[in-house]
């Protein structure tokens, strides 16, 4: 059985090496086995020299494939490219920081032998700080009860995945993605298990606060149009506020005479009234936003270089 190693790289000259070298030990092992593997790395328009790295790697092993974008389009264009070039059976999609233990990889091969299409590996969450921790779980409540799949705590891109699961992830053309939705949509037999966190070998992680939030937006919005929906059901709950409150003032006017309003009142209610206005465009603003970037039909990425001998078939 081929194994197809994808791993997104982004400013990672620092580890890339030393990651090669974990998955290599890997590949060795499972030789015994009957199973051979290959390694395709993404590079996302890095700025530092994991583009030359990966070169130098490429000459040294046959088995690696890389594929160089032009610009920086993002970690889901990466998978999207890594997943289209894999020509394995099963596919481990992992970053490449270590992160990610490679030698978790015999546990996928040995729950995929059970007959799962999908191994997915959770991290735990020991040693994450408390308000980290505990925004995460509040997030998956709050993302749970909305989206059309489910989205587990502490499961992320590290999973291995059939060549059908694959096909069916590459073929979903939509150029909004988020995989670890789109891995949920597209179902089959799946399996989870827990590893603990593993500290970042080198460099910094290039996921801020503002990245993190966006990619979570991104989740809620991707898989659903409750948003939409709770826009109505808001606009119908302030018109029954609103009429509540006329006819109290005007039951009070009859029996009580008509009293000068509260500016206080007033000012309240317009500014309250004006930031659920603001709130409800955002979000009618980000499904439009959405459907203009579908419309339009670009690519997911462009590459700029590549050891694939065919890599206009990468191109969307």
């Amino acid at each position: 059985m081929l194994i197809s190693i994808v791993a997104p790289c982004y400013n990672e000259e620092d580890v890339i090496e030393r990651f090669h070298e974990a998955v290599q030990k890997v590949a060795e092992d499972l030789l015994p086995l009957g199973h051979d593997m290959e390694f395709v790395y993404v590079d996302d328009g890095s700025r530092d020299r994991t583009l030359l790295v990966l070169e130098k790697l490429a000459d040294l092993d046959a088995r690696v494939r890389y594929v160089s974008f032009s610009r920086n389009f993002g970690k889901e264009a990466a998978l999207l490219a890594g997943l289209r070039h894999a020509a394995g059976d099963c596919v481990v999609v992992m970053d490449s920081d270590l992160q990610h233990p490679p030698e978790l990889i015999k546990r996928m091969l040995e729950l995929r032998a059970e007959g799962y299409d999908q191994v997915i590996a959770r991290r735990t969450r020991t040693g994450d700080r408390f308000t980290r921790t505990l925004t995460a779980r509040l997030y998956y409540r709050l993302v749970n009860r909305l989206v059309d799949v489910e989205l587990k705590d502490g499961v992320g891109d590290f999973r291995l995945l059939s060549r059908r699961v694959v096909d069916a992830v590459v073929d979903l053309t939509e150029y909004n993605r988020f995989s670890k939705g789109l891995f949920a949509w597209v179902g089959f037999p799946s399996t989870t298990f827990d590893y603990e966190n593993a500290v970042r070998e080198a460099g910094r992680s290039s996921w801020s606060m503002r990245s993190l939030l966006n990619y979570g937006l991104d989740g809620l919005i991707s898989f659903n149009n409750r948003p939409l929906r709770a826009a109505l059901h808001l606009g119908f709950a302030l018109l029954l506020c609103a009429a509540a409150y006329t006819a109290w003032i005007v039951g009070a006017a009859i029996i009580n005479g008509v009293s000068t309003p509260g500016y206080v009142t007033i000012i309240t209610a317009l500014t309250g009234l004006a930031g659920v206005q603001m709130i409800m465009l955002g979000v009618i603003g980000e499904y439009t936003g959405r459907i203009y970037y579908e419309v339009k039909g670009r690519p997911h990425f462009l590459v700029k270089a590549t050891n694939v001998k065919r890599a206009k078939d990468l191109i969307p």
